[in-house]
């Protein structure tokens, strides 16, 4: 299915689905709200996968991104979602992931009510050359000292403040 026919399905911010639209109709619209979810994949060391998205990609072409994130289609199970995005984009089947937390992103472009998960994988990781440019592990402080320089796109460096958040509070383990 190409992009332009894609459905996705329109949520409030709890998550409730309130109807249905096509993805452009949804992209370029932040009043309409969609889910997605989100991997954040770590190996052993506490180093994160990040992915560079494709520069013929619609949203935050070039830019590194989460180690896994894609949409949820109507009526798919968010854990299903997950492990769906995580075989498609990097090729990693055998990793369970675990949920950590919600929120919502927000741009002049869209509004995602994003669900992240976790998982540690030390295998071998082979993605999509048609949606990725590149693959490759970063450390924490490495993130740190590369956010608001433009490399990154901005629902990551969402993303990474999130996580930071909750794992200085306890909420979560910071690897």
């Amino acid at each position: 299915m190409s992009n332009t026919e894609e459905l996705l399905e329109i949520v409030n911010k709890q998550g409730e689905v309130i109807g249905l639209a096509l993805r452009p109709d949804i992209h370029g619209n932040p009043s309409l709200i969609h889910r997605v979810v989100h991997v954040l994949v770590f190996n052993k060391k506490g180093e994160i996968v990040l992915q560079k998205r494709s520069n013929n990609k619609d949203v935050a072409p070039g830019k590194w991104d989460t180690s896994v994130g894609g949409h949820v289609n109507p009526g798919e199970d968010l854990l299903e979602a997950a492990k769906r995005e995580m075989g498609e984009e990097i090729g990693v089947t055998n990793c369970e992931p675990e949920f950590l937390y919600t929120y919502i992103h927000t741009n002049s472009y869209e509004t995602e009510l994003v669900y992240t998960y976790s998982c540690v994988y030390d295998g071998e990781i082979s993605f999509n050359k048609q949606e990725i440019d590149e693959v490759r592990l970063w450390g924490i402080r490495e993130i740190k000292e590369h956010i608001g320089k433009n490399i990154f796109s901005d629902n990551f460096e969402h993303e990474i403040s999130t996580y930071l958040q909750f794992a200085g509070k306890g909420d979560i383990q910071l690897l």
